[in-house]
């Protein structure tokens, strides 16, 4: 035994200690990179930063993320993309009407993402994207499209079953994205130009959307039946 070892002996603790630290690294450094790329934009933050504000060297961030982008591909697939599975599993499970498989995947996607700081990537692909082609295309294939694929699937299932009219699916995706998008625009961008006494309920607006984008699509009595579109000048 040398005597560094004889002398200094590391403790079991200690080494346990630096293990879960090891391990706990990518996730700190996801978490400080998805703050300051929302704070500052992807552009201007450098990677340096984001190994201070985790607590390591730049070094040590390039173990794990070859380069900026990959850092920023991985933030997205922790935080959105990488959930889609779950996501689609509960639909899959899910027993009730597509009213209310409709309000229910709304408001998930608020609690799991509106609410959170996951909101602030798509803030900044609105700000980013045009200048990294790159990522643009990662974001389309690994969040737009899964996203709206499981609306799809909702609006597809109500009009099967009868519960919702016929409508141009594509049009009706992005009916239901609207007001997320409003509401992510509304927390990092246009928030800060509303008075103070102006104070808007995400929950609140969410049910309320819900139930206008409900009214719009259900099938009610007098309407002609399934596969009959209805538009409002014949309501």
């Amino acid at each position: 035994m040398s005597l560094s070892k004889l002398f200094c002996p590391t403790a079991p603790g200690v080494a346990a200690k630096r293990e879960r630290r090891k391990e706990a690294r990518p996730g700190e450094l996801l978490d400080a990179a998805l703050d300051l790329f929302v704070e500052k934009g992807f552009a201007a933050t450098r990677a340096e930063e984001v190994a201070a504000r985790a607590g390591v060297s730049k070094g040590t961030l390039f173990l794990y993320f070859q380069s900026k982008e990959e850092l920023l591909k991985a933030v997205v697939r922790e935080n959105i993309s990488g959930r889609f599975k779950e996501w689609n599993e509960e639909l899959e499970n899910f027993e009730g009407t597509s009213a209310e498989m409709l309000a229910y995947c709304m408001n998930m996607w608020w609690d799991r993402v509106g609410a959170t700081k996951a909101s602030g990537i798509t803030k900044l692909m609105m700000s980013e994207a045009k200048n990294f082609p790159e990522i643009a295309a990662f974001y389309q294939q690994e969040v737009i499209q899964p996203g709206q694929s499981l609306i799809r699937r909702i609006l597809q299932r109500g009009i099967e079953r009868g519960e919702f009219r016929d409508m141009d699916l594509d049009y009706g995706i992005y009916t239901v994205i609207a007001p997320m998008i409003f509401l992510i625009l509304s927390k990092h961008s246009m928030g800060v130009c509303v008075r103070d006494d102006i104070d808007m309920d995400p929950k609140k607006y969410v049910a309320t959307q819900v139930n206008t984008i409900l009214y719009g699509m259900s099938v009610r009595p007098g309407d002609s039946g399934q596969g009959q579109s209805q538009g409002p000048e014949q309501a």
